[in-house]
């Protein structure tokens, strides 16, 4: 046809739907014109361009549209709610429209939105249909579910002038109303299923409907659909008492109350055929489909053609017919389906219903039919019929006896009468649901999505790696259409695909269907393509509902999440660059672990924290799972108590748990010796394998890896792999046990800071020879510790530390303070006088001194602290950090041994002695300055690093410079064993692996590099890249987490209420805060270092006019938006992603991490943008300007201005040479100002801290009560959160909650207990209030008889 060739053109954009069919044509009675001309075919283009086509849906059908309209070369247009925002239908469309202005009904506050009011968005007509008036929209198709048969809405849509893509309003509503649909049926003698006449009101009609019919019967909600309404009875009781029940129902759900009645058959097969119509009576059909496999009512697996009409053709001819019939009798157009009952015994098929909309499983309809779109037909009946697309006057030989609408020649039956041979079609719907629980929906994070490209299958979805799951909407994710040339060969095809991962072999297909994160139906759906009496395609409707499926989910089911249960794996991630390596923090326990199950070492497993003791308080902090499956697992780590269905069992040794079992991890029992110890491990044989890898480990970290980027909570489901055989192992010695203190010792090397450049030679000393506690705000990030002070005399308000320096001159105002460098990990950090020993999710660099570094092989005891120990570092050589780490491996080595049946004899893991000959200088050599060269000093790091520092405390882009030379030149000799490079301001991090080189052939090779260099730097330059980035100035957001500080923090500082203001004065900026700004934005940026956390970039203008500097924010704040840019020192970061922080905020840009790696400058495995001596330009816009890219940017679809760009010294230099004097007078405000606005804040700072003291001393009279012999203790070191109850108030129950906790960054709720219940609280214990610190077994709350 005359078109045709046209639409060929636009066809050659990628499609992931099937394609549309190049044998497409116009198809309507425009095909009776004379041959086409090319003034003609461009006529036709313009009569498709001149309709804008809205998709009123959403999800996996709104693509499916989108892509086949676009195709057609017809605008689109996608609405959206605020959970859609960046859902890929509005990406997609040519235009996207919000909901939410149209929704009168959506409550605002400020920016809160409520999102479940405002998800309805789909169904609100009224402000659909405004949306269609405002934006010239000519087409609306609706989809499936939603408002795809609500005549109400086809109606205003007419009423509009605008064309549904469907039947008219009238054929919606009759046949929506399933009472009339059955009686029109009847009209066009088509079987129904016995049953009323018409719609039954009471209870006594429906006895007498039955009395005919008989039971079992069904009752039916007329306006019912989507298996909803559906109410079998069984006899006259269940009758009577469901028939009310149900007109209710039915009136909450579909607004109408109205039900009728018939009989229900318990061996029925469901089947329906595909049609369609030009709205003149002529209707074709294009085969049946059956979609027997049912769960609630609900289709999840159908095929075409129907295994049931196998040999049956008469029949098959007869149902196709009887479709037909009734579709020819309303005068049916555009696309619909009837659906049939057919007796599983008899063969007889009745009439059930008529969808007027496009089908969910439409799709192997048309993979039966090679080339058609029936979602194309729609839009072209649509074209066809509306007035825009042209007048008989435009179309001249057009019969005027004839309505616009496709060609009968178009709507051939016989090119759809009977499928090609050897094709058979299967689809199955892809959920994230729980089929063990009843199908519960399950909406979450998908972290980890792949759809294989494979001959014959074809995937309609909208769902991809990183997209959450919101629980506002249907969980469907994706549907699968496999076509094969046989149904056994399709059968095939799709239990390949469909392998879930904890059946995964090495034999397994690589290319398969994934979908990792919350629980999918996808095992529920392999089982069923296993099970035999699918595979003779005996399956009927209530085949599932009625236990068919032999589906028991090989995983466990979380049921008491404990304290901070995380998965957890090794190796740690290596990526660097501040994402944290994540992992076990006792990898020995967690490695032995597994060793007894005999799975391999680093397999993964759970870290959890175990309660002190399993009974009172204590024992709401279990972990409980039940297992679906049979295991084997064993637990290790700190003292606990492991029952199984109750029964106790030994830790550290291999358990058995019964399929069903129920898995509880508790403290030790009261009156058992329990010892030391903080965690404990959960290893499980044949680890996890639902868990997805996230940059190279299956590790918990911050919001990413691990079991959807959290710790576990209740309802979660983690699969298993199932058990072949249970081996008899050799259980492992106790002699073996690591018995763990409540005193410490912690092995550790001097440095990289522990000389008397920061500390004094007293001060060092003073240190290692101190004894300090561990508090309770430690967590897996850092272990935070406090001075152990001896005597009541002493006063520990005053340092603790004993400073060699009065400041940290550039770094800050503290002598703690430094210009940001690099972190090894295990370092001993000291963050102002509070020593907090860096652990796995703690900072890659930052501004403070490291005094000393934990030896890799000792850093396991961080895992088993507890609040409340006691620890004293112990310095030790670098030989004696490698002789601790052959003793550990011998530790691990034996436990192997003795599990795997061989001798060795036991050794004591805390045993190992060090020699005790170790250099207190932690300089492994100094390079010293020259009148070219800065100074270089090459500090040891622990173990596995050596920190380079260049020339004095000062930001010097000059020495930059040299540090990026000087890495250079290291990758350059290809130095092994270095695992990363760790550049920031002055210096660079060499992490290594210590057993790939040693420190000494490690660092003479650092020499050699460094020697290696230029002595002059004008010569040096430094490709990188120019990126800008929109920014919006004092922006509201950074605004509202001020006022959030202010409420809740401190109320009072020298930069409170605004940064901004803060940042002119502590610059003596002429002009304030607008002048400020105008600075911060007037120079380009280069990064420095990138790092931190999750590849925060560090940056400073390149023009020394529009360096502002500011000190942090003290305390931090406990929120910062994502995209945030603050300034702490002469240093700016901008924030990857929300987070506590201390910087000074002056605007939000866009994060420069996006964690899934979507958008065109990031990828899966680099999810950040930034790299040293890139150079960042800020663009100001407004806050609708950001907003709109933001959207884009976390939709993946924002694209950076990037350029390349050449870093050269020599230039630099003579820039800075020709505004000397500008910089130097610049400098000289700056440090006046700075000196006071220091003592402005140095007297806010006393003033608070002392109004802090005031008002925790001030502890209610009236609520610290008598002791007596009933009480509730702290279960764990920590802070008094809340205090929930008051005096007189009576305990209810066991675990009513009296006191929340905070420790490790964990609410940990202190309960009354059993022995407490019927009690009325007494008052408070001594000293008890909130923000005060107790420990383990202090009394909080007492209770008295009434």
């Amino acid at each position: 046809m005359f078109y045709s060739c046209w639409v060929r053109r636009i066809r050659h954009m990628p499609c992931l739907v099937s394609p549309v069919s190049d044998d497409v044509g116009f198809g309507c009675h425009l095909s009776k014109l004379p041959p086409p001309t090319m003034a003609s075919a461009e006529y036709i283009a313009n009569r498709f361009q001149v309709h804008k086509l809205l998709v009123a849906n959403r999800g996996e059908i709104a693509i499916r549209i989108l892509r086949t309209a676009k195709a057609l070369g017809v605008p689109t247009v996608a609405i959206y709610t605020p959970v859609d925002a960046t859902a890929p239908h509005v990406l997609l469309a040519d235009e996207s429209i919000a909901l939410l202005p149209y929704l009168g009904s959506q409550e605002k506050t400020g920016d809160e939105v409520d999102l479940a009011v405002s998800s309805k968005g789909y169904l609100d007509i009224d402000a659909i249909v405004k949306v269609c008036e405002d934006h010239g929209i000519t087409l609306v198709h609706p989809g499936y579910g939603f408002l795809s048969e609500n005549a109400s809405f086809a109606r205003a849509l007419a009423e509009k002038g605008v064309c549904l893509l469907g039947p008219d309003w009238k054929t919606v509503e009759e046949m929506g109303l399933k009472h009339r649909a059955r009686a029109l049926a009847i009209e066009a003698q088509v079987p129904v299923v016995p049953g009323s006449d018409g719609l039954v009101t009471t209870v006594e009609e429906g006895i007498q409907v039955a009395a005919q019919v008989g039971y079992p019967l069904m009752l039916k909600a007329t306006a019912g659909g989507g298996g909803m309404g559906l109410v079998v009875c069984r006899d006259e009781e269940e009758l009577k008492a469901k028939l009310p029940a149900t007109q209710k129902r039915a009136l909450s759900l579909f607004h109408n109350g109205d039900i009728f009645i018939e009989k229900f058959f318990d061996a029925s097969r469901h089947i329906e055929v595909q049609i369609f119509g030009n709205g003149t009576g002529h209707v074709i059909h294009m085969g049946e489909r059956e979609c027997s496999v049912q769960r609630r009512h609900q289709k999840i697996i159908e095929e075409a053609p129907s295994p049931y009409l196998f040999g049956r053709q008469d029949l098959r001819d007869r149902i196709c017919e009887s479709a037909v019939r009734l579709g020819s009798l309303i005068k049916y157009k555009s696309a619909g389906t009837v659906e049939f009952l057919v007796d599983d015994a008899s063969g007889q098929f009745f009439f059930l219903e008529m969808n007027t909309r496009l089908q969910v499983e439409h799709g192997i309809t048309e993979a039966l039919h090679p080339g058609l779109d029936i979602v194309e037909l729609m839009i072209l009946q649509g074209i066809c019929e509306h007035p825009l697309t042209g007048s008989r006057e435009d179309l001249p030989g057009l019969p005027v006896e004839i309505a616009p609408c496709l060609a009968v020649e178009k709507l051939d039956q016989t090119k759809y009468a009977y499928p090609q041979p050897g094709r058979h079609a299967i689809e199955t719907r892809i959920y994230c649901e729980n089929p063990a629980n009843d199908f519960a929906p399950t909406p979450g994070l998908l972290q980890h999505v792949h759809f294989p490209t494979i001959e014959g299958v074809r995937f309609d979805t909208w769902v991809s790696t990183g997209m959450r799951i919101t629980p506002f909407y249907d969980p469907l994710i994706a549907k699968v259409i496999v076509c094969g040339h046989s149904r056994a060969d399709a059968i095939a095809k799709f239990e390949q695909l469909l392998q879930p991962e904890e059946l995964a072999t090495d034999h397994t297909p690589t290319d398969r269907l994934s979908v990792l994160g919350p629980p999918t139906n996808i095992p529920f759906l392999h089982r069923i393509l296993n099970e035999p009496v699918f595979l003779v395609g005996k399956a009927t409707t209530e085949w599932v509902d009625k236990g068919g499926v032999k589906f028991t989910p090989s995983a466990f089911t979380v049921v008491s999440p404990g304290i901070n249960t995380t998965v957890q794996s090794l190796p740690t991630r290596n990526t660097g660059l501040g994402i944290p390596p994540s992992g076990p923090l006792d990898p020995l326990s967690f490695q032995a672990g597994n060793i007894i199950i005999g799975n391999q070492p680093e397999c993964e497993g759970l870290e959890l924290v175990v309660p002190p003791r399993s009974t009172g308080r204590a024992g709401g902090l279990s972990f409980s799972a039940t297992f679906h499956v049979k295991a084997v697992i064993s637990l290790t780590g700190a003292p606990a108590t492991l029952t199984v269905d109750g029964e106790e069992h030994n830790t550290w040794t291999r358990v058995e748990v019964p399929a069903g079992a129920k898995v509880v991890i508790s403290g030790p029992k009261e009156g058992k010796e329990t010892g030391g110890g903080l965690r404990g491990y959960l290893l499980i044989a044949g680890g996890l394998p639902g868990i997805p890898e996230f940059l190279g480990s299956k590790s918990t970290s911050l919001g990413i890896g691990g079991y959807q980027g959290r710790a576990l909570q209740n309802g979660d489901v983690l699969q298993l792999t199932p058990l072949k055989s249970v081996n008899a192992l050799p259980q492992v010695p106790r002699s073996l046990i690591p018995k763990y203190p409540s005193e410490w010792t912690l092995l550790s090397l001097p440095g990289p800071h522990d000389d008397t450049e920061f500390l004094t030679t007293s001060g060092i000393e003073s240190f290692y020879a101190r004894k300090w506690k561990v508090a309770s705000a430690s967590n897996r990030m850092g272990i935070r510790l406090e001075p152990v002070i001896a005597g009541d005399d002493q006063d520990a308000s005053g340092s603790i530390l004993e400073w060699a320096r009065k400041d940290g001159g550039e770094g800050g105002s503290h002598p703690s303070n430094i210009l940001d460098n690099g972190y090894a990990r295990g370092s001993v950090n000291l963050n102002g006088d509070t020593p907090v020993i860096l652990t796995n999710e703690g900072p890659s660099m930052g501004g403070y001194v490291c005094v000393a570094t934990l030896a890799t092989a000792d850093q396991w005891k961080l895992g088993q602290l507890r609040p409340g120990d006691v620890i004293q570092f112990q310095r030790i050589s670098i030989d004696d950090a490698l002789d601790l780490r052959d003793w550990t491996e011998r530790w691990l080595d034996t436990i192997l041994a003795l599990a795997s049946g061989f001798n060795a004899s036991p050794i004591n893991l805390l045993a190992f002695s060090p020699k005790g000959q170790f250099v207190k200088d932690p300089k492994l050599h100094v390079i010293p300055a020259t009148s070219t060269r800065p100074k270089v000093v090459f500090r040891q790091a622990g173990d596995s690093g050596i920190l380079v520092e260049y020339g004095e405390m000062t930001l010097d882009l000059l020495v930059r410079a040299r540090i990026q030379a000087f890495e250079n030149a290291v990758r350059d000799m290809g130095v092994p064993g270095i695992v990363e490079l760790a550049p920031c301001i002055r210096s660079t991090m060499v992490h290594y692996n210590n057993e790939l080189t040693t420190q000494a052939k490690l660092l003479g090779q650092l020499i050699e590099a460094e020697e290696s260099l230029p002595e002059a730097y004008e010569e040096m330059s430094f490709p990188g890249r120019k990126l800008t980035f929109p920014i919006v100035l004092d922006d509201k957001w950074n605004r509202e987490a001020l006022k959030q500080y202010m409420r809740s923090i401190r109320d009072k500082a020298v930069y409170l209420p605004s940064n901004i203001e803060y940042l002119a004065n502590n610059n003596g900026v002429e002009g304030g805060a607008k002048e400020a700004l105008r600075l911060l934005v007037a120079s380009p940026w280069i990064v420095l270092g990138v790092g931190f956390y999750l590849a925060c970039p560090f940056l400073v203008p390149l023009d020394h006019r529009c360096r502002l500097v500011g000190q942090k924010m003290n305390p931090s704040r406990t929120f910062t938006p994502s995209g945030a840019v603050g300034i702490a020192g002469v240093v700016a970061a901008i924030y990857p992603v929300e987070s506590p922080g201390g910087y000074q905020l002056f605007g939000r840009t866009l994060p420069t991490w996006q964690a899934w790696g979507n958008g065109p400058d990031f990828q899966p495995d680099r999810p950040w943008l930034l790299q040293p001596f890139d150079h960042v330009v800020f663009e100001p816009v407004s806050e609708e300007e950001y907003l709109r890219f933001l959207t884009e940017f976390e939709s993946g679809r924002y694209k950076f201005k990037i350029e390349n760009t050449v870093f050269e010294m020599k230039s630099f230099i003579s820039s800075v040479s020709a505004m000397k004097d500008e910089i130097n007078e610049f400098k000289a405000r700056q440090r006046e100002a700075v000196k006071r606005e220091e003592a402005k804040e140095n007297a806010l700072l006393e003033e608070w801290q002392q109004s802090k003291k005031n008002a925790s001393s001030a502890a209610p009279a009236d609520d610290v009560g008598r002791e007596t012999q009933f009480f509730s203790s702290a279960s764990l070191s920590g802070t008094v959160w809340q205090i929930k109850v008051k005096q007189g108030d009576k305990i209810e129950t066991a675990d009513q909650v009296v006191v929340i906790l905070e420790a490790m960054k964990t609410e940990i709720p202190v309960t009354a207990g059993e022995e407490n219940v019927g009690l009325k609280v007494a008052g408070l214990g001594k000293g008890i209030t909130e923000g005060k610190t107790v420990q383990a077994g202090d009394k909080l709350v007492f209770f008295a008889e009434e």
